[in-house]
């Protein structure tokens, strides 16, 4: 036994038991214990045992330099480095290295129960949610969709303790940003991807108190102007006074770009499809938001300067998440998009002739599910296409070089839309690849382990619609690629026009310069204050022409000789060239008379 001499909490000096221990076992399930430790949970800390047991090694507190300014965006939770990994939906009391998510809205719960006979559609919301899942599904039903319009702690939870869903998949579904991908678990496949819509920026609700005080702020003018002068009044105060009056008429204007619109409070603009003209207003976040970070100011300004700001068009980006159990459900979880997504689904369900009806497959809604996401993307790149065809067009005009910030802008963006279609390829070519075998792994939530005897299927029509899905994305990814070398090459042509503009300009002045040169030697020549100077003094100033009209001819035949040189051998080649091809069609002609 060895003894190690350490410092307590009152900076006492503590012996430590440092005597060997039974060693844990090498093999065993964690997630299958029992969650009841003789460690007590008090306000996430931790309560010693009992004096008789072992010691516990406490250090002098230090003050640590460890910087936490930044830290990642989690919903309605706090990170720190070193919690525990998941989260446990069926936990009575959060783990002291974790936290529970602040994380409440009403969602639009919408189940449907459908088999190839019949269909039954439920609107639910998180009251209403508990009481349905705890009478079943019914026994007609072949297959179940849950899809949930928002996300909230206590649907999560519900949902969660219904299907026994994987505490890390908990996790990514509260994470904001993941990669996009699919895990698979003993009864239920995880899926998470983003979904990319183009939407109408929205701005009634922040333009009310704006216009008003604009509205007081012109009758303010308007009234001051009616003190101070009582004369006639000026033709610039009447024109002022009218454009106030015009304002003040007309209704208020949505704003321009989504920075006006945007509430940094919640990170979100306001936001209506651009697919219905009815479609409800919801909060969205932007492309630019979804990859730009901390940095506010660079976010603001990529949106003051979208490729598509100038329609009142933007890019919505929200993160989905997809579980598709053994029992043959599906439960989809949408931030505010599921309209979007659940209307062309419904439709297909309701009728009886549908590949969707008849196969009652969870696994095809998926597909269907993956596949209306994808089709959200399309509109978002014919805006694209026709806002770098207006580049186009102004580059090839006027090659300014002010449309280069422009194209960077949109560069960004469509690199950046690119990346968040391209991974989903890899999504589906692991559904698509997946074979539905047995899989054995730790139980969840003191449920001891056992080996799953039926797991995820993924039938093989849903592998072959989902073929059509990859052909999609790889139509869109080409497409986008197109783009963004496009905007390349009109960025290098913009600088190579400038540049040969400049070096036209140059070559202008330098000709300039060649024809004045010999001039001003002798104009500096002849402008000298000699007393005996006789080709000045008994000469005209057509003595002076007489000189620098030969010197300037043959000094610019001298300096521009290289010019000229390759002036006529280009004359010559072009008259050879022509040359030639007259003589090949007289001879073909020739040949079709003969």
């Amino acid at each position: 036994m060895s003894q190690v001499r350490d410092y307590g909490a009152d900076g006492a000096p503590i012996r430590l038991n440092t005597s060997q221990l039974p060693m844990r076992p090498t093999h065993i399930d964690l997630e299958a214990q029992t969650p009841r430790s003789p460690i007590a949970y008090t306000e996430n800390k931790l309560i010693p045992p009992s004096p008789g047991g072992e010691s516990i090694r406490l250090r002098r507190p230090n003050r640590s330099n460890t910087a936490r300014t930044y830290h990642p965006e989690r919903r309605g939770q706090e990170w720190q480095p070193g919690q525990e990994p998941g989260i446990d939906t069926s936990a009575a009391h959060p783990h002291p290295t974790s936290f529970t998510p602040e994380l409440h809205e009403q969602c639009e719960i919408t189940v449907v129960d459908f088999s190839e006979d019949d269909i039954r559609l439920q609107n639910l919301d998180n009251e209403s949610l508990g009481p349905f899942l705890d009478k079943g599904r019914p026994k007609w039903a072949t297959c179940r969709w849950i899809s949930v319009n928002g996300l909230s702690w206590d649907v999560i939870k519900l949902l969660g303790n219904h299907k026994h869903l994987h505490r890390l998949a908990i996790e990514d579904l509260l994470n904001s940003r993941n990669r996009t991908k699919a895990d698979w678990y003993s009864d239920h496949t995880y899926m998470v991807l983003p979904l990319q819509k183009l939407i109408h920026f929205h701005a009634d609700t922040i333009c009310d108190s704006d216009c008003s005080d604009r509205d007081d702020e012109y009758r303010e003018r308007g009234t001051t102007k009616k003190k101070k002068k009582k004369g006639k009044p000026s033709l610039f105060s009447s024109l002022r006074r009218k454009k106030a009056d015009q304002i003040k008429s007309e209704p208020p204007k949505p704003m321009d770009t989504s920075a006006e619109m945007h509430d940094p409070s919640n990170g979100f603009v306001m936001e209506q499809s651009s697919l219905t003209v009815k479609a409800p207003i919801s909060n969205a976040r932007t492309l630019q938001r979804y990859h730009g970070g901390p940095n506010e100011e660079r976010i603001e300004f990529m949106e003051k300067h979208s490729a598509l700001a100038s329609k009142n068009l933007g890019v919505g980006v929200e993160q989905v998440s997809i579980f598709l159990t053994a029992d043959n459900t599906v439960i989809s979880f949408f931030e505010s998009s599921a309209q979007d997504i659940e209307s062309p689904i419904i439709t297909r369900l309701s009728t009886q002739e549908t590949i969707l009806r008849r196969s009652s497959d969870a696994s095809m809604v998926t597909q269907a599910i993956i596949d209306a996401i994808i089709d959200l993307a399309i509109p978002v790149t014919e805006a694209y296409q026709d806002a770098i065809g207006e580049l186009e067009l102004n580059v090839l005009t006027e090659a300014d070089i002010g449309h280069t910030t422009s194209l960077y802008v949109l560069t960004s963006e469509v690199t950046q839309f690119k990346s968040n279609i391209s991974p989903i390829v890899n999504l589906v070519n692991a559904l698509r690849d997946h074979k539905s075998e047995p899989i054995g792994t730790p139980g969840l939530s003191g449920r001891p382990p056992k080996l799953s005897t039926s797991s995820v299927t993924i039938s093989s029509m849903t592998q072959v619609y989902l073929g059509d899905v990859e052909d999609h994305c790889i139509l869109i990814t080409d497409g986008l690629e197109q783009m963004r070398r496009a905007a390349d090459n009109m960025i290098d042509l913009i600088f190579n026009t400038n540049s040969a503009r400049q070096n036209e300009n140059m070559k202008q002045l330098t000709t300039v310069t060649i024809l004045f040169l010999p001039l001003t030697f002798l104009t500096g020549y002849f402008g000298m204050n000699f007393v005996n100077f006789t080709g000045a003094h008994n000469h005209s100033d057509g003595y002076f022409w007489q000189i620098a009209a030969p010197v300037s001819f043959v000094v610019t035949l001298y300096l521009m000789r290289d010019m000229l040189r390759q002036y006529f051998f280009r004359k010559r080649q072009r008259r050879g060239i022509s040359k030639s091809r007259k003589t090949r069609q007289g001879n073909n002609n020739k040949q079709k008379r003969g």
